[in-house]
């Protein structure tokens, strides 16, 4: 695809891009189907996925019926966080491909139907980036001051007490300038400072540079990360009330090392630039104990961001109807609030089944959480292989590759168990995702669960989840409608999703025992998908047996 035609196809009026039968904007209430290239589809055969097989992928993406794709980091980066340490913005590494196999993403996509939103790591970059190079040279280049620097105390020790996620104090020494620059991450993950100008308008630019080649949004990755106290002030410690401490980054309260109050007046940049063409998405990270607030500011009043995603389900534990309530309840639909988005599973989790269901309850709890992934108010992110229930896979101590999951063990899952290949043929070498052995192992359960056996199998998750990505599509009060709970049992979540035409009856029963429940009025209704339910029953159910539910649509 030519990057000018690109251009000059997106430069068409901020409002064009709708859908014109309904005036909305084909982001709100669209399903979004994660690609981590890595591990999606290898068609070199050196073990590790690339954009030719993200190519090859589009058609089976795009028969499930989604809105868009996003693609996780393909960006030129020497891969110590895997992508999110990144070298060069306007570039694709070479074990992914090249840019030319990127704009060929963009033009089958768009053939397709398909939207392509990418990340964007504004927070921080490789210590290999041309930048950091000249950045640490001297005190006195022209990028002395794009990264944070500071002074040793008087005794040589780093500025303050701040702690890097991944384990260990958050800054590193530098003989060059003799002094330390700040790391939230990785130490080979220098922290960008944001709150320069200069290094806002290059970002800019790099935003610029790929809504050019024609992306149709982006992903703004750990975006609470992106500014830091001025005044390096300690971070106060965390309390003692009952919260895991499982690294020394959880011992304190991140109020200076991050979230700083300037980060949304950046945000209403990038929505300058994002407006400047057609029918641009823009989603947050935001990480965090209590994201609501930024959440909210970064997405307010139509002058930033279209939306914004947090941990919530992702960190979750256990999934119950109280829990759900309590977070899809905040977003409410009040005046000037944003549009959120949400996300079961990820790169950055382990699998929602894994999580939340006993291994021989996978297969029906893959259903039921695709049912409440769907009918929630806001954004759907599918992981790839969510649609396949796929659970999460086991990865040895000596065979993992994720710097978190390597620095925790045996504490934490990590994340590699949750980016192992794409399973796609289950007689096949590697479950068909490469000819050679793959970066991390393939999981013999996935094999089993690999797309051409669902594909033959018209019980299978992957069509379950097709019908009702078509539902939601087909369904304006599932889409984009407005949400309200019905009172019920504390074990059992209902709620209805409406808009002037019609009405959505949600109910679920995501407990371990059964639940007695019918709606005041049932009148009208007609069940059009359920899980667990003995749907030669006439009329809507009454008994829900454990991990259950069903969707019930009244119009007129």
């Amino acid at each position: 695809m030519n990057v000018h035609d690109a251009k000059s196809a997106k430069l068409t009026g901020q409002n064009a891009d709708q859908d014109p039968a309904s005036a909305v904007e084909w982001w709100r209430g669209a399903v979004i189907y994660q690609i981590y290239p890595r591990s999606f589809c290898d068609t070199s055969n050196d073990g590790t996925g690339d954009l030719k097989g993200v190519i090859e992928g589009l058609d089976y993406v795009a028969s499930l019926g989604v809105d868009a794709v996003w693609l996780s980091p393909f960006f030129t980066s020497p891969m110590c966080d895997f992508g999110y340490d990144v070298a060069d913005y306007r570039n694709v590494d070479p074990v992914f491909g090249n840019l030319s196999d990127f704009d060929q993403i963009i033009d089958k996509a768009h053939r397709l139907g398909l939207k392509v939103i990418i990340d964007q790591v504004y927070s921080h970059t490789s210590d290999l980036h041309a930048w950091f190079a000249e950045s640490r040279e001297d005190r006195n280049n022209p990028k002395a001051d794009w990264y944070v620097w500071a002074d040793p105390k008087e005794d040589g020790s780093p500025p303050n007490n701040w702690q890097s996620v991944f384990g260990g104090g958050a800054w590193a020494w530098d003989s060059r300038r003799q002094q330390y620059y700040f790391h939230n991450f990785l130490t080979s993950q220098p922290d960008l400072n944001v709150h320069n100008k200069d290094v806002q308008d290059a970002l800019l630019d790099v935003g610029r540079f790929w809504l050019d080649r024609g992306v149709d949004g982006f992903r703004l990755d750990a975006l609470n990360f992106a500014m830091h106290d001025p005044e390096l002030r300690d971070n106060p410690p965390a309390p003692k009330d009952g919260r895991i401490l499982r690294r020394p980054f959880d011992y304190q309260l991140h109020v200076y090392n991050q979230s700083h109050p300037d980060i949304p007046k950046f945000l209403e940049r990038i929505r300058q630039l994002t407006d400047e063409y057609d029918g641009v998405f823009t989603v947050a990270e935001v990480g965090g104990p209590e994201p609501v607030d930024e959440m909210k500011a970064f997405t307010v009043d139509n002058r930033r961001l279209n939306s914004a995603y947090n941990f919530s389900f992702l960190y979750a534990d256990k999934l119950t109807a109280p829990f759900t309530k309590s977070a899809v309840d905040i977003w409410a639909g009040a005046p000037e609030e944003g549009w959120p988005s949400w996300a079961f599973s990820n790169h950055d989790a382990p699998r929602a089944v894994s999580r939340w269901a006993d291994e021989d309850q996978t297969a029906r709890a893959a259903k039921l959480y695709a049912m409440l992934l769907m009918s929630l108010r806001g954004n759907a992110f599918l992981y790839q292989g969510e649609e396949l229930g796929l659970p999460q896979a086991s990865v040895p101590f000596e065979a993992l590759k994720d710097p978190e999951a390597i620095a925790n063990w045996p504490m934490t899952l990590g994340r590699d168990g949750a980016r192992t290949p794409m399973p796609w043929k289950a007689a096949a070498p590697n479950a068909g995702f490469s000819g050679a052995e793959p970066w991390l192992p393939v999981d013999p359960r996935h094999a089993a669960l690999a797309v051409d056996a669902q594909e033959s199998d018209q019980s299978a998750t992957l069509h379950f989840v097709r019908k009702l990505i078509a539902l939601r599509k087909n369904t304006p009060a599932l889409r984009h409608g407005e949400s309200a709970f019905a009172e019920g049992p504390d074990d059992l979540l209902a709620f209805y999703r409406k808009t002037e035409d019609e009405e959505a009856l949600c109910v679920f029963n995501l407990s371990a025992q059964t639940q007695q429940w019918r709606p005041l009025s049932e009148q009208h209704f007609g069940l059009v998908a359920d899980v667990g339910l003995d749907t030669a029953e006439q009329g809507l159910p009454e008994e829900l047996p454990p991990l259950s539910g069903y969707i019930a649509i009244r119009r007129g």
